[in-house]
């Protein structure tokens, strides 16, 4: 019995592989525009699609960012300025892109651009921080999406959303929890409508990876600016001490970021141009093997998982 179990097992495994690397023809002729090309994982995802032979079309925010990539990549690619926080910047790049595709459609929409600040303990930041982060992180994923989705549907193309493991377990205050958890619902809602139009829907799910948006020295600078700036009562009640041990926190976990994006990069690839693409990927193995089953368990593990019982408040309950 059991060695049936593991010759099925086997072969369940082998299907698996054998679907899952089924990769689609005439790459060449499709259309990919991937938001937040100016660094990171959009920067390099944007290359290695350019490599692939697909026709990129790179949103930067900066002219610089645009103007770098396009000496590291082939003619095929072209970059458009986008500000995805801006409504009117989208509508003139979704103008553009219609342009440029007309009645191929637009195979392929990557939204990938986001950013990392503000971030800190909730209570220190106020509302225009969270709709900093929420105009970026989420509501730029869905205003890109919407102004694009006639250009899609018309390819019957894929949409790939980059949202992160914590948008599955929320160990960050300020607004890019929430973000990212407001990316995996749209995606949600958004794949089950697509599908009768032979749209795809895939999120992607990266841990950490060292990127331009997870840089200690950043965000150690911003943090200094707003600890001095919060009311006496608020610093008194945290503490000098367990602002020291939230930077010291930070640093930790900055140091310790993967510098792999390709395994990020290589699940966007994989959502594009494969022939059965997953509905979510979990990229790099703190997802795979912590952050994703953590986010499973009961809400007294993953509170008990990342408490700091080093880390008080100076006036705390006792």
């Amino acid at each position: 019995m059991w060695l049936c179990l593991l010759v099925l097992s086997l072969l369940a495994l082998v299907y698996r592989w054998y679907r899952q690397s089924q990769i689609l023809e005439n790459l060449s002729d499709k259309y990919v525009l991937i938001t937040g090309c100016d660094s990171g994982f959009g920067n390099l995802a944007a290359k290695q699609l350019d490599r692939r032979g697909l026709k990129v079309l790179a949103a930067c925010l900066t002219e610089k960012g645009a103007e770098e990539l396009k000496k590291e990549t082939s003619s095929r690619l072209q970059t458009v300025i986008l500000d995805v926080a801006d409504s009117q910047s989208v509508s003139s790049a979704a103008k553009w892109v219609a342009s440029i595709v007309r009645d191929a459609g637009l195979w392929g929409l990557v939204n990938n651009a986001g950013i990392g600040l503000p971030t800190a303990p909730n209570e220190w930041l106020k509302k225009e921080a969270y709709m900093k982060m929420l105009n970026v992180n989420l509501l730029g994923v869905v205003d890109v999406t919407i102004k694009l989705l006639p250009l899609i549907r018309k390819a019957h193309g894929r949409i790939v959303n980059v949202s992160s493991v914590l948008g599955r377990v929320s160990t960050l205050g300020g607004g890019y929890c929430i973000a990212k958890y407001g990316v995996e619902a749209f995606s949600d809602s958004l794949r089950r409508e697509l599908r009768d139009f032979g749209v795809n829907v895939s999120i992607v799910e990266p841990g950490g990876f060292k990127t331009s948006i997870a840089n200690y020295s950043v965000f150690k600078k911003y943090l200094d600016q707003l600890w001095e700036t919060l009311p006496t009562e608020v610093r008194e009640s945290y503490g000098e001490q367990y602002y020291q041990k939230y930077l010291q926190n930070l640093q930790e976990i900055t140091n310790s970021l993967s510098t792999k994006l390709h395994r990020v990069t290589d699940c966007m690839e994989h959502a594009l141009t494969a022939c059965y693409p997953w509905t979510r990927y979990a990229a790099g193995w703190d997802a795979k093997l912590f952050f994703i089953p953590l986010s499973y368990f009961p809400t007294i593990i993953s509170d008990y998982v990342f408490s700091k019982p080093d880390m008080q408040p100076a006036k705390r309950v006792t």
